[in-house]
């Protein structure tokens, strides 16, 4: 990360790509040593860059300006500041915890509360599965912080198809049902309807609000979303790229009308585990002894 730091303290806005060369010369990286790759393919040195871009940038010790680019903000320059030869993940973290830094707490992002992923020391005692599965999930929690970016940078029409497509891919269309974004100006809150049969008998109605970081989804932005269903539909389901005010979720609570709220955090969460928005990098198999083959 410091490399990466050095790298980018001229305050230039840099692509990914130039950002590895210059990172790997900056590293003194050898010829072998830039060619070292992963069982996957992809170049070792590249890798860690890219793990170091992507907590660097979730920390706010860089920023993205626009996709592919990056650029170091005054939380870079302090961490560089303070840690000249070296940084560890913990060290940033602690320095995130002092109200004063502008250092982020790791992982604290739009409708993700502070749920710090757990960064075990090297002398943990885990085991090759649980370093796995820490892995997966430190993956899946980088991924969800860049799907929430990506989503809040699109147009509303945009997202209000994403929303569509996820809710087909979770099964919601049925077998023969279909998804679309409603086209009216005047569809009173109503952003998709998702049909669950071919005659469009039963349906599902959706609103979704592509909101920022830190604007919530208030009290009466649901209740006139239930006042769109009124004569419609008894449930629908409410989706934001941020999260919902407690005025929001206590309505939901009492409403005689179901209506089913996603924050950032569960829209991300699900886009990952139906595929949508992402793409299956690499399957890696754990083997175990076939007890039945030496029985």
């Amino acid at each position: 990360m410091i490399p990466t730091l050095r790298v980018m303290s001229d305050g230039i806005v840099r692509t990914r790509r130039d950002l590895c060369l210059a990172v790997a010369a900056n590293a003194q990286l050898t010829e072998e040593q830039t060619k070292e790759s992963l069982p996957s393919g992809q170049l070792t040195y590249e890798n860690r860059i890219g793990w170091g871009l992507s907590f660097l940038t979730n920390v706010g010790a860089l920023d993205r300006p626009s996709r592919g680019y990056y650029v170091i903000t005054e939380a870079g320059r302090q961490v560089l500041s303070q840690f000249p030869t070296g940084v560890r993940e913990q060290d940033i973290n602690v320095l995130g915890e002092d109200a004063s830094s502008p250092i982020r707490p790791y992982a604290a992002s739009a409708g993700r509360k502070t749920e710090t992923v757990e960064l075990p020391s090297e002398s943990a005692a885990l085991t090759p599965t649980e370093q796995v599965q820490s892995g997966i999930k430190r993956i899946h929690s980088e991924v969800a912080d860049e799907l929430l970016s990506r989503l809040q940078g699109k147009d509303p029409s945009f997202f209000e198809n994403a929303v569509v497509q996820l809710l087909v891919a979770m099964g919601y269309g049925g077998t023969n049902g279909s998804g679309s974004v409603t086209q009216l100006t005047n569809d009173g809150g109503i952003d998709g309807v998702i049909d669950q049969d071919i005659l469009g008998l039963s349906r599902v109605y959706i609103q979704a609000k592509r909101y920022a970081s830190d604007n919530s989804v208030q009290r009466p932005e649901v209740q006139g979303f239930v006042g769109a269903l009124h004569g419609k539909a008894d449930s629908g389901v409410f989706i934001t790229t941020s999260r919902f005010s407690q005025g929001a979720q206590d309505y939901v609570a009492i409403s005689p009308t179901r209506i089913v709220l996603i924050d950032g955090k569960r829209l991300t969460d699900l886009m990952i585990r139906y595929n949508v928005g992402v793409q299956v990098r690499e399957t890696y198999n754990i083997v175990a002894i076939d007890e039945d083959f030496f029985a």
